[in-house]
Formats: structure tokens, C-alpha cells, sequence
């Protein structure tokens, strides 16, 4: 398949105050980034803290700009945000006075979807994330892995090509988190969007992508990529406790372990700096 996302060479450099002076330097949060996406695949970005994950995709949403280089979407350079790509964080960012159903309407406002088409949108959106029935309840009266749902449906609602998800379960208890992950996947494979999926944890990226990116400690550069063959999972019960599951974590794991170690010792000379 050809490239429905494309990163070309793409770098993103900061200016940052030295410590303890007047002076300015440069900060290379991600070097020389290649990276080709298929439509409607599932890539999730791993790596080290402080590695530029968060960047790359503040840049595929068009939050940012990068340095040198170009990110491209069917071919077309990304120059800023669009209604073609929707982002869901780690925080909720829901609005607290309105029920559900009025913050996944909320998005469909702004692109001029008349009132009626809203709800019913809305509704249908809410029924897909598992959310049928909590229409009228407002963020404070849903549980923490409920309101993410609701922030998903949100992102859906307006039918962008592409989802962008920073860690967005990172601050869910486990239970929560591996039930939100098999109905991430059972959505993604109802709707065939492109997912770029950035998380910590491993067992997370070997459970969702299709393939793995994994990035250096900084600059965050493309370590290797990792494809992940394990048959359809949302129809296997004890995935995550099978041997072929174990052999992508310790794979991935390896490839990490470096760069955790060197990510480390950059943290310990910053603070001594």
C-alpha cells in the first residue's frame, strides 16, 4: 500500500535558556525522522522519556512545524491543524457542563453540522465506544476509563482520516486500561482508521500496533521498526500470556534497554549541569 502518512527527513529543534545564565541553545527533540504510514494501519510510537514521541505527533497534527523536513498526508505537506486528523491525550479535556452527548457534539459544531444530525451523530458515536445509555451524564458522573470513551467518540464523531492518541490511557488502573485497549482495537477495525498510538508501556504497543516504531533516546531518531503478526486479537482470549506475545515484548524490550540506560544518563547530566 502506499503511504497514506509520510514523515521525510524531519527534524524539530527548540530554543532553550541555559541554566544559571542569559544564554540560549538549541535542543534537537527528533533527527532525521523517515517514517511511512499505510492507510487505515495501526503504528504505535515507543521509546524512552524525553525521546520527542509527543513531538512527532504535535507535528502530524499540525500544532507545530518542523525544523527541517516535511510531513506528508495523501501526498499533500501538513502546514497545520485539520479536521482530517483527530487527537486524543492523555487528559480528557472534556467540558464539564456539558453531558456526553454535548461534548462529542461539541467537535461537530464547529464544521457545521446541522442540530438534528449532531445528536444523532453523536449517539451513534457514543453506542460505538460502548457508551449507550450515559448520553445525558456529565464528565463528574463517569468513571475515568468512561470519560476517555467519551473523548474518543468525540475525535470519531467528525470522521477524520487519521487518529492521533498521546498514551491516552496512561492514567487508567490496569483492568481499565487492557479493556479500553480490545475495544480500541474492535473500533479501529469497525471504522479502518489510520491509528499513530504513542504509550510507555510495551505490553500496550505489542497488544495494539500493527507495527512498532522504536525511537533512540534524544534526539529521538528511528531505531527499528517491528511488525507484529499475531493474528486478530480481539478474538484471542489469553493473548497477552501467550509465547509469541512474550517474544515481541523481549524483542522490544532489547531494542529498548539501551536507550532507557542512555536516556538516563542524560537526565543525571542535565540535573548536574
Amino acid at each position: 500500500m502506499s503511504a497514506h502518512i509520510a514523515f521525510r527527513g524531519v527534524s524539530k529543534r527548540f530554543e532553550v535558556k541555559v541554566r544559571g545564565s542569559r544564554q540560549r541553545t538549541e535542543f534537537t527533540a527528533v533527527d532525521r525522522i523517515d517514517l511511512d504510514v499505510a492507510r487505515g494501519e495501526f503504528v504505535v510510537l515507543v521509546g524512552p522519556s524525553g525521546c520527542g514521541k509527543s513531538t512527532l505527533l504535535d507535528l502530524l497534527g499540525g500544532l507545530t512545524e518542523p525544523s527541517e523536513g516535511e510531513i506528508l498526508l495523501d501526498g499533500r505537506r501538513i502546514t497545520g491543524p485539520g479536521l482530517d486528523r483527530g487527537i486524543v491525550f492523555q487528559q480528557y479535556a472534556l467540558l464539564p457542563w456539558r453531558t456526553a452527548q454535548g461534548n462529542v457534539e461539541f467537535g461537530l459544531e464547529a464544521t457545521g453540522v446541522p442540530r438534528r444530525q449532531r445528536a444523532a451523530r453523536a449517539r451513534e458515536f457514543l453506542d460505538l465506544v460502548g457508551l449507550d445509555g450515559f448520553e445525558d451524564r456529565h464528565p463528574h458522573q463517569l468513571s475515568g476509563g468512561m470519560r476517555q470513551r467519551v473523548a474518543i467518540a468525540r475525535s470519531l464523531a467528525y470522521d477524520p482520516q487519521v487518529l492521533l492518541m498521546d498514551e491516552p490511557f496512561a492514567a487508567l488502573d490496569a483492568q481499565t486500561r487492557e479493556s479500553l485497549q480490545d475495544e480500541l482495537l474492535r473500533i479501529w477495525q469497525r471504522t479502518g482508521k489510520t491509528v499513530v498510538f504513542i504509550t510507555h508501556s510495551i505490553d500496550e504497543a505489542v497488544h495494539l500496533g500493527q507495527r512498532v516504531v522504536v525511537l533512540t533516546s534524544r534526539p529521538g531518531r528511528v531505531k527499528e521498526v517491528v511488525p507484529i503478526d499475531l493474528g486478530d486479537r480481539t478474538r484471542q482470549a489469553d493473548l497477552r500470556s501467550s509465547a509469541e506475545f512474550a517474544r515481541y515484548r523481549h524483542r522490544i524490550w532489547d531494542l529498548l534497554h539501551d536507550e532507557v540506560s542512555r536516556a538516563q544518563l542524560q537526565e543525571k547530566e542535565v540535573v548536574g549541569a
